[in-house]
């Protein structure tokens, strides 16, 4: 019996890589190039839409310990983003291209993979085959409403956006320094200081700016960790200063001295020619990007090669549909992971990816499945999704927030986190030598 997987993006190819991993024959669907969404680029597989960063990827910070955990499980998603890191100080950013390149070729090279390059429009709800739906926030319309008739009710969803990203030789050198925030990371990000001229008229810009239509949007329908630079503007003059435009952490080294302000560019590709504005996720006009981003000192004659883009993010209710290992509660034989589960973020979409396909292959096999439970990170997500007894249930990212408190209280934060994640990776540790 072969499973079959709707969707290659991080979550479906992980989930793919997975069960052939344990000799399961999986049909891995995959509707681009034949049929391409508003954001993506290319037909590589695991294509990132949005940033190149795949956030911290230090054990005290609760995405760097999904990390982890997810190398101690083999993940595909993360062997790639290791394999083409770009420096990012602290975080786990990639080549974009050289990431998606290399697992298009995991998959298309593995014996027990089988990639269908076309689009599925519908789903038996009473399947008896294993079916995986990681079709993402980007579902086309004839899944989408194939998927509101499997759950017998509407999505919830809300927008997300994408940054702009530059070339390097466009920059004005002279007015920008390189750093990472406190010194941590190689010099990995550009910055471009502002004066609180600079940045109140920037400001003023930023507020007033032509919005590109969107179809029913709402500032109230926007995630948080992905809101619009502008949006972000207009809820107070200072808000970007305490956001992505914070100068906490970053001398000058022309004055040895905070900026008032500073954007953070940080690399997109392995050469270092491109770059992308850090927080700068926006849906204004591209002409309007061009004259308001220009702004920003060593901007001034910057070539966009591509602007931000806004798109619309769609996800079930799954604390009424699915169990923690995302099974749909009315029929086991259909899964779904990815950010149509609520889950948030690259590497939290590929972690749900994983937990499903791993229980998945032994509920095949005839075993039980595995609950990670919320001493881990994964477990902590997939118990978040399918128990969280909110009635507006938002998407979530991986935080030590969802994981299960320590029994002794510790204080300092950066010591319960360490504590945190020692007992986490000890926890898949013992679950994978008791096998």
């Amino acid at each position: 019996m072969k499973v079959k997987i709707i969707g290659a993006g991080l979550a479906g190819s992980e989930a793919a890589w997975q069960l052939a991993s344990q000799r399961i024959q999986v049909r891995l669907y995959e509707m681009r190039p034949n049929k391409m969404t508003p954001a993506h680029d290319t037909e590589m597989l695991s294509e990132l839409v949005c940033s190149n960063s795949l956030k911290a990827d230090r054990l005290d910070n609760a995405s760097g310990l999904l990390k982890g955990e997810m190398r101690k499980l083999n993940s595909l998603i993360i062997e790639s983003a290791d394999r083409h890191k770009v420096p990012a100080g602290g975080a786990l950013a990639v080549d974009r291209d050289g990431f998606s390149a290399y697992i298009t070729k995991k998959i298309q090279e593995h014996p027990n993979i089988q990639l269908v390059r076309e689009e599925v429009t519908e789903i038996d709800g009473n399947s008896q085959e294993p079916i995986i739906i990681a079709t993402g926030p980007l579902s086309s319309s004839a899944i989408s409403d194939s998927i509101a008739k499997l759950i017998e009710q509407d999505y919830l969803y809300f927008y997300d956006a994408a940054a702009p990203i530059l070339t390097y030789e466009s920059l004005d050198l002279d007015k920008v320094y390189r750093a990472s925030r406190y010194g941590k990371g190689d010099d990995d990000y550009i910055n471009c200081p502002m004066t609180k001229e600079e940045y109140l008229a920037f400001y003023n810009e930023l507020i007033c700016a032509e919005e590109a239509p969107v179809h029913d949007f709402e500032d109230s329908k926007v995630f948080e960790g992905c809101i619009p630079i502008e949006v972000m503007a207009r809820r107070g003059e200072d808000t970007m200063r305490f956001g992505p435009l914070k100068p906490v952490g970053l001398i000058d080294p022309k004055t040895e001295k905070e900026a008032y302000a500073v954007v953070q560019l940080r690399q997109d590709d392995a050469s270092g020619n491109l770059f992308n504005l850090v927080g700068f996720q926006t849906h204004l006009k591209f002409g309007e990007q061009k004259r308001v981003f220009s702004m920003i000192p060593g901007l001034e004659s910057a070539e966009f090669i591509r602007y931000g883009v806004m798109h619309r993010n769609t996800y079930i209710h799954s604390p009424k549909l699915l169990d923690q290992y995302y099974r749909l509660k009315t029929n086991p034989n259909i899964l779904f992971a990815g950010q149509i589960t609520g889950v948030e973020g690259y590497v939290e979409s590929a972690s749900s990816g994983l937990l499903a396909a791993y229980n998945l292959a032994r509920m095949l096999k005839g075993k039980e499945s595995v609950d990670f439970t919320n001493q881990t990170i994964i477990g902590a997500l997939a118990h978040y999704v399918s128990q969280t007894p909110s009635k507006d249930f938002q998407p979530m990212n991986a935080n030590f927030g969802i994981i299960a408190p320590l029994e002794k209280r510790i204080r300092n934060k950066k010591e319960r986190n360490m504590v945190l994640a020692n007992r986490s990776l000890d926890t898949i540790d013992s679950l994978l030598s008791s096998e």
